[in-house]
């Protein structure tokens, strides 16, 4: 099967004009999102404990570190020589954020052959909002650290002075030791900061189009966990195409606290409308369909032809829609409506139209996700031609074989989910339901070589 060249380039800058005309959306209003459960959070805090422990050894071990533990009056400075994050969790605050408990053991040596080892705990509460960028970002709300001695050797136990991490430190003083510790919290969130940027970041569906999910609020907290709506918008060519208006609106439906799963995704109908919408402005349906028919084959079935043509040429057959997809979601399945107009003519020397039949098809969408992509895939399930049914005998075999064939090409490398950076998705089960679909997930950290990765 041929695509178009400079026909489907001409088609494809009118499309885009065209879809100028269409109503945008004349409010935000979400089409998508996503609900992280609190075994998702769980998890994100266990893979969270290699890097903040890597962070706060990098800055309490670092030969310019400050001096965050009390110095004995007779010791000029206490060694940090080992970092060890023994606890790290994330646990919901509903209606207000995320709280972080994390406990440090720190080995200190404040003279030779004198070790101790102090445990530092943090307790700080972190808030989501979003930054003038339009990025989601956690900041810090409060942060608490605490000290405790935990074992000391036992040659010194009576002549070395008790330490305290928040006691007058000389030259620093409480409340500026525990700003200093405060802002090593800050800093492990520069990662997950980061990765929350990528959220947002546009993502390939074709050469051409673009997809991007935009957060149109922070996220809601609650016992059941952290909800995020999402808009999706289309880029063709490098231009924002306004999308029809969604004509029932999107909630994202209600966390189930007993769910097993890290994360559950949410699509609804209108985002996979809105997909087939964007790929049809940008010219991927458009296809130039070859024919086993002659103009002297199709002379014999019309005879009307017969006088159109000296020479016998082959028949080639333009498909473009008259009328953009729409896909249905019903409990257990979803289908693609799909409504064409399939020009008929000779390709030589240039295409000429001798007939002009329009053809409504209806294909079942198979869903399934691999990575962090949805993979979608059309079974044409019923068609029509409205006209006689000699065309339909004549044109409908070829037409019948090369669509779905066309959309399933285009389609072949899937349309990035939701997600951020360094995560993928397993474990996934796709639920269909009327007007919506649910993917429930779990979360995995792609290892990364010489790097390590955190959201906490």
């Amino acid at each position: 099967m041929g695509r178009l060249g400079s026909g489907t380039a001409k088609l494809r800058t009118l499309s885009i004009l065209l879809s100028l005309l269409v109503p945008a959306h004349p409010t935000r209003s979400p089409d998508c999102g996503g609900i992280l459960t609190p075994s998702g959070l769980s998890y994100l805090a266990e893979v969270s404990k290699a890097h903040a422990e890597a962070v706060l050894r990098q800055d309490l071990m670092a030969p310019t570190a400050p001096d965050l533990i009390l110095s004995s009056p007779k010791s000029s400075r206490n060694q940090i020589t080992s970092v060890k994050v023994a606890e790290l969790s994330l646990s919901l605050i509903p209606d207000t954020g995320l709280r972080l408990n994390i406990d440090v053991d720190l080995g200190i040596t404040p003279a030779p052959s004198t070790t101790k080892v102090m445990r530092l705990s943090i307790l700080a509460d972190f808030h989501m909002e979003m930054n003038p960028e339009g990025n989601l970002e956690l900041v810090t709300s409060a942060c608490k650290p605490t000290v405790e001695e935990m074992q000391s050797t036992e040659e010194t136990e009576r002549s070395t002075p008790r330490f305290s991490l928040l006691r007058d430190l000389g030259n620093r003083g409480k409340e500026e030791t525990e700003a200093q510790i405060c802002l090593e919290v800050s800093k492990l969130l520069l990662s997950p900061n980061e990765q929350l940027m990528s959220l947002t970041a546009p993502f390939p569906v074709t050469p051409s189009c673009q997809v991007q999910y935009v957060p149109l609020a922070a996220p809601m907290f609650s016992e059941q966990g952290i909800t995020i709506s999402l808009q999706t918008t289309f880029q063709v060519a490098g231009m924002a195409i306004p999308l029809p208006i969604s004509p029932v609106p999107f909630s994202m439906p209600e966390p189930v606290s007993s769910s097993p799963s890290h994360l559950t995704l949410a699509f609804s109908e209108h985002f996979y409308t809105s997909l087939f919408f964007a790929l049809e402005i940008a010219g991927a349906f458009n296809m130039t369909i070859p024919s086993p028919l002659t103009t002297t084959t199709v002379a014999q079935k019309i005879t009307q032809m017969g006088s159109l043509f000296q020479e016998e040429q082959p028949v080639v057959l333009q498909a473009v829609f008259r009328s953009s997809p729409r896909v249905v979601l019903e409990e257990g399945k979803a289908a693609l409506k799909l409504f064409l107009t399939v020009h008929i003519g000779t390709g030589a020397p240039a295409f000429q139209s001798f007939l002009s039949v329009n053809v409504d098809m209806s294909a079942g969408l198979v869903l399934s996700v691999a990575s962090t992509k949805m993979m979608i895939s059309a079974a044409l399930t019923t068609d029509s031609l409205r006209q006689a049914d000699l065309l339909e005998e004549l044109f409908l075999p070829p037409i019948r074989e090369a669509v779905p064939a066309q959309m399933n090409g285009v389609l072949s490398e899937g349309v990035f989910l939701p997600h951020i950076s360094s995560f993928t998705y397993t474990d996934v089960n796709i639920v269909i339901h009327k007007d919506y679909v649910l993917v429930p997930c779990n979360l995995e950290l792609q290892a990364v070589a010489g790097e390590q990765s955190t959201v906490g």
